[in-house]
């Protein structure tokens, strides 16, 4: 078919199987996005607590719930809704134009012109626009890295396919087209990445079972003070409308900023260390990773081929030097490093690849093993009798022949798989096989070079390639590695001390991979090495078989990916998935965690992707991990700190019921609301903040809740009460100075100053705890006081609004609080101490109980950890 399809063919076709487009993800409605983030449970809860503070006669406090609601519905709105344009990167990756035979004539069309049997001219640097099958092949290569996760280019001969998305990297050729559109393996890709739904985190769960405690206790509470205001003698809407306030008052209304500020200040601390979060929630989800489901190519090695030794008959030599520079030593001796010229010349002669300097930065052009081997004839140095380039035949490289050869003057050039080659030469030594064991037991890609001297007057284009690559010379071995990153192994082993499985799952060969696996340590005692074609078609039996630390999967297609991520899911697994190419992204989509490479990964991997690395480093990996642990603590600590000042908040009104009215209240519903608000909220943000503790990483993710027996047992059974404590002492000190007698009246001046010592002991318990709550086992003395400025800022904030809402009248007055007398105010400010005193005391007591069992904090953490 050298002249194509005739206009009126392919016109037909098009007709018939429609334009040549990838589908297109059906997009959901921005304002349906925009719409969900504000009515979540959450959400839902806010805006009825804040109706009932319009009922209650609390417009202010309504109003300001409001805008919390609706600052963090289009902060999460902004963040996410770049999440949903994966599938539409896909439709980027088919060219817009392609050069096609029809008619006998080559001619520019649209892309989306393109049908089954037209014929496709490719060059250098083409991105593949259907499925094709190749009828002429000239040295052709084409990079699939981001189809099938092999990290070299393919050599593509006669009758083989080249599939969608894949681009030319050298040679030129025709194929025709099999496939288009919807038909293509590309469009098969797109629909997994649109029908992949991506899980919810752990966060997100357990934010929602908090939120529904917390909304069963207030209404609970809010019911029963309602009946215990009738029983009391209010009318039932007085009693009703106290209820409301109530209820309102226990509502952490600062709770869903707080959050949010701390998932963000942990995203702007990874992306300082080269890790780019693309959802907020994702960075509490990283800290509760299980198992890491990692790439090998540039994400534990550096992607970039290296020499290291090439073995001759006469000796061998050792090559030391990183990346594709000329810079490098050579150890041998000097007949070993003649012969060793000799080798590279032939074996770079033998390659279409090439190192190139850009920008004062060597780098591979083609093929990444070609391109070592250039580079290798830079740093063994020059041959005495150099090749000419008078090149008269290349003969590419296919997958039944293993080799590669080109026809330089009269001579033959020759590079290939070592098996494939050593069969082919007349005078192979006697140990040559058992070195070629030994390289490959090292895990290096061992490729064979040999020569040919060719008779005067042979026809080289007639001749076959069986007939030229015969009778050949054995030059020598040269071995490659990729080489693993230097911090590879420290972060592999960190991850195993925190208690996190690592797996490798590759698109390359299964020797390669298990070699690079136990290079840096990720392969384990009896770690499986599978591969995709030979994974189980049970699932459960599939993720019993991963669940392995140190397994290593090789090539893998995308739906390998995508198929353990979901099963290692079903397995109870938090899983982190790392992918680069088109392939990864359904499985991107589907893990918890999907993180993609900023530096090789296409765009289609970032847009499905959580998190970024801006340096392809799995080292990155960690730091993200070790901040999402640190923002998780975080988040308990300023939950413990709310719950706690809760339950100060709520004691007046509890010893006002058991009083039957009795006992006058020492807060007032505005004034707990003004401390939830007005006081309360800096320090907590600060906590929110808190840096990452140097242990975070020791022991394993313990798959807690926020709201747990440890968390219960520091509000109400250390600080709450202490809290309250202190003020109801300044509250009743102030009266009993003034003379006041159980059974007495009480004037409005008098409530006033006694509520106005009760709020400060509130507040300056509030400061005390944000200290407390930095640590569930360290004292505040052992943690230091300046480690976090941002809470001494906040402190000193919190005191200074104490100070303006006790002095200044028209705020007072609305607060119907005073200043403290001199007796309220010395008990207030000894809140202070008292609660610093009785958190160390009982962290000392958890300490002591539980060095013996290695667990030694309110959280169930090591005592190392926290």
């Amino acid at each position: 078919m050298t002249g194509g399809l005739t206009e009126a063919e392919a016109a037909a076709r098009l007709r018939r199987d429609g334009p040549n487009v990838l589908p297109t993800a059906r997009r959901r409605s921005a304002v349906r996005e925009l719409a969900a983030q504000m009515v979540h449970f959450f959400a839902v809860m806010l805006w009825i607590a804040g109706g009932l503070a319009f009922l209650a006669g609390l417009p202010e406090l309504a109003i300001a719930i409001f805008v919390v609601i609706l600052v963090n519905g289009v902060f999460a709105f902004a963040q996410e809704a770049r999440a949903e344009r994966a599938a539409a990167r896909l439709r980027d990756l088919l060219p817009r134009r392609a050069v096609v035979v029809r008619d006998g004539i080559e001619q520019e069309l649209d892309a989306t012109a393109l049908v089954v049997g037209d014929l496709v001219v490719l060059g250098p640097g083409d991105r593949v626009s259907a499925d094709l099958r190749t009828v002429d092949a000239n040295t052709l290569a084409v990079d699939t890295a981001m189809l099938t996760g092999e990290s070299v280019p393919s050599h593509i001969d006669v009758g083989g396919a080249v599939a969608a998305g894949s681009f030319v990297v050298e040679g030129d050729g025709r194929a025709e087209v099999t496939a288009t559109g919807t038909n293509t393996r590309l469009a098969g890709i797109a629909q997994m990445t649109t029908s992949a739904r991506r899980p919810r985190g752990p966060l997100a769960e357990e934010l929602d079972r908090v939120v529904r405690t917390i909304a069963t206790i207030a209404l609970t509470v809010g019911g029963g003070f309602f009946v215990i205001a009738v029983l009391v003698g209010m009318s039932a809407a007085d009693g009703f409308l106290f209820a409301i306030g109530v209820t309102v008052a226990l509502v952490p209304e600062g709770l869903l900023p707080t959050v949010t500020l701390s998932l963000a200040i942990g995203a702007q601390r990874m992306a300082a260390r080269h890790a780019l979060v693309r959802r907020l929630e994702a960075v509490e989800t990283l800290g509760s990773t299980t198992i890491i489901c990692t790439d090998k190519t540039g994400t534990l090695t550096r992607n970039e081929m290296t020499v290291v030794e090439v073995w001759m008959p006469s000796g061998a030599v050792s090559v030391h030097g990183a990346g594709y520079g000329p810079d490098g030593t050579v150890d041998g001796s000097p007949d070993a490093l003649v012969a060793a010229r000799r080798v590279a010349e032939v074996a770079a002669a033998a390659s279409t690849g090439a190192a190139v300097e850009v920008d004062g930065v060597w780098v591979a052009r083609g093929d990444p093993m070609e391109a070592a081997i250039d580079a290798l004839t830079r740093r063994v140095g020059p041959p005495r009798d150099p090749i000419t380039s008078d090149v008269r035949r290349r003969l590419p490289f296919d997958a039944r022949r293993r080799r590669m050869s080109v026809v330089v003057g009269d001579q033959l050039c020759l590079k290939g798989a070592a098996d494939g080659v050593l069969e082919r030469c007349r005078d192979v030594p006697a140990d040559a096989p058992v070195v070629l064991q030994r390289l490959a037991r090292r895990g290096l890609r061992v490729v064979a070079v040999a020569r040919r001297d060719l008779p005067p007057g042979e026809d080289v284009r007639a001749s076959t390639a069986d007939e030229l690559e015969q009778e050949l010379t054995f030059l020598g071995l040269v071995a490659l590695e990729d080489p693993p990153r230097e911090e590879a192994a420290a972060a592999i082993a960190r991850c195993r001390g925190a208690g996190i499985a690592v797996v490798m799952v590759t698109g390359d060969h299964p020797d390669t991979a298990a070699a690079i696996a136990r290079e840096v340590g990720l392969a384990q005692p009896g770690s499986p090495v599978l591969t995709g074609d030979a994974l189980p078609d049970d699932d459960e039996v599939l993720a019993a078989m991963l669940d392995h630390d140190g397994a290593v999967v090789a090539r893998v297609a995308p739906e390998d990916k995508l198929r353990i991520a979901q099963c290692l899911q079903r397995r109870g697994h938090v899983v982190a998935m790392t992918g680069d190419g088109v392939n990864d992204g359904p499985a991107l989509q589907a893990a918890d965690i999907g993180i993609a490479m900023g530096r090789s990964g296409t765009d289609v991997a970032r847009e499905a992707a959580d998190l970024v690395l801006l340096d392809d480093d799995f080292a990155t990996i960690v730091v993200a991990i070790e901040h999402g642990r640190a923002t998780f603590k975080n988040i308990r600590r300023f939950l413990t700190y709310h719950l706690t000042d809760n339950v100060a908040e709520l004691t007046p009104f509890v010893l006002w019921a058991l009083s039957g009215g009795r006992l006058p209240l020492a807060l007032t519903v505005l004034q707990v609301l003004a401390l939830d608000i007005g006081t309360d909220l800096l320090p907590a943000l600060a906590l929110g903040g808190e840096p990452p503790s140097p242990y975070s990483l020791e022991g394993p993710p313990l798959r807690r809740r926020l709201l747990d027996r440890g968390v219960l047992t520091r509000v109400f059974g250390v600080l709450g009460p202490t809290e309250a404590v202190m003020e109801m002492s300044a509250f009743l000190v102030t009266y009993l100075a003034m003379g006041w007698r159980p059974g007495d009246t009480f004037s409005q001046s008098v409530l006033a100053t006694a509520s106005g010592a009760a709020f400060a002991a509130v507040v300056l318990s509030q400061i005390a705890n944000a200290f407390a709550c930095r640590s569930t086992r360290r004292n505040v003395v052992q943690v230091g006081w300046a480690s976090n400025r941002f809470l001494l800022v906040a402190v000193a904030v919190e005191f200074a609004t104490l100070v303006v809402f006790l002095s200044v009248p028209a705020i007072s007055d609305l607060l119907r609080q005073a200043v403290p007398s001199v007796a309220g105010g010395v008990v207030a400010l000894s809140a202070i101490p008292a609660l610093l005193i009785v958190d160390g005391i009982a962290k000392a007591v958890l300490r002591r109980r539980a060095a013996v069992g290695g667990r030694g904090a309110f959280d169930g953490s090591p005592l190392s950890s926290v």
